[in-house]
């Protein structure tokens, strides 16, 4: 059993192809790059628009499969940007039409998560799921992926991105930032935990207001790492020992940060759990995840979604997916 995924919450456009067994046969991407700002979602949009044929194209071609092998076409039906998931859902309705294939609407955080315990190897892990738009520590109880802990304003990745754009470092901005953090010293940042919850705005709020006063961009990219990251670190312990789990998983966009990484493997040394890291290629937004949660959800049912039900769901949380498939 193979099937294709498509990949399009935000600024990526992928297109995945995994089999029953879980390889990957094909993961196509192309990212909308703005030319200046953050994200716009209908030029990200019209830029997915553009390259769905290319990509598609691609994915076919490198997995060495004809459309009409592919038993299932699952695609990101939610959260992320209203115009963006709109493209990926038509073009996952008209190859479910066209190839009389079963349709699989796919939970874009949990596919990131499914995606890292496939390839890690992760049992039951508390996740620190980190990238763009979202912020989560999370883990599975009672049939559910449940939020233990978020973001209350903007995602790391957002953070990480607003800095860099109003300091000229370019988009993305984390591998920039955390390659200039390491020539940097420390200087006083904002730490901001409320509970299980964190929040980013007001941090780089400061960093910013340091920068227009002369602060060094080294020190600032330095701290603003290790302010927000051991923010981070300290809730995902925190969960750790709530729900008295062993393994810690990293996943999403900013899982490629290796200062991240190295400290929460860190944090786990101490506890004597075990720390899992999705593989750099598969950390951001792709398509073989879509395709193997798809996959997983298909096995399960027995049958895809109609029509009516692959609307799309910009808002649709982590926790308000029923985990079938675990």
């Amino acid at each position: 059993m193979i099937a294709l995924g498509i990949e399009s919450t935000a600024h990526t456009f992928g297109i995945g192809i995994v089999n029953v067994e879980g390889k990957i046969l094909a993961n196509e991407k192309s990212i909308f790059v703005p030319k200046e700002g953050g994200i716009h979602p209908r030029k990200a949009a019209e830029h997915h628009a553009e390259q769905a044929q290319k990509i598609l194209k691609k994915a076919i071609a490198q997995a060495e499969v004809s459309l009409n092998e592919i038993d299932v076409i699952a695609f990101s039906q939610g959260p992320g940007l209203a115009p963006c998931l709109r493209i990926g859902a038509i073009l996952a309705r008209y190859l479910a039409l066209k190839y009389k294939k079963p349709l699989v609407g796919v939970n874009h955080c949990i596919a990131h998560i499914e995606i890292g315990k496939l390839v890690t190897k992760a049992r039951d892990p508390v996740t620190l799921y980190v990238s763009g738009g979202n912020t989560q520590v999370i883990a599975f109880i009672d049939s559910r992926y449940r939020v233990l802990g978020e973001t209350q304003d903007i995602g790391i990745g957002n953070a990480l991105d607003k800095f860099a754009r109003e300091t000229c470092l370019g988009f993305p901005g984390g591998p920039r930032i955390e390659e200039l953090a390491k020539k940097g010293r420390w200087v006083s940042l904002p730490y901001v935990v409320k509970g299980m919850d964190v929040c980013f705005s007001g941090i780089v709020t400061e960093a910013l207001k340091l920068y227009k006063k002369g602060a060094k961009l080294e020190d600032l990219c330095f701290s603003l790492q290790e302010v927000c990251f051991a923010m981070l670190v300290e809730v995902t312990e925190r969960a750790l020992a709530h729900c008295e789990k062993d393994e810690v998983l990293l996943t999403g966009g900013v899982a490629a940060n290796s200062r991240l990484r190295e400290m929460l493997e860190t944090m786990c040394k101490e506890r004597g759990a075990k720390f899992f890291a999705v593989p750099k290629e598969l950390a951001g937004d792709n398509g073989a995840m879509i395709a193997w949660n798809g996959l997983q959800i298909y096995k399960t049912l027995g049958d895809g979604i109609s029509l009516k039900e692959s609307e799309i769901k910009p808002r649709w949380r982590t926790d308000e997916v029923d985990v079938i498939w675990q």
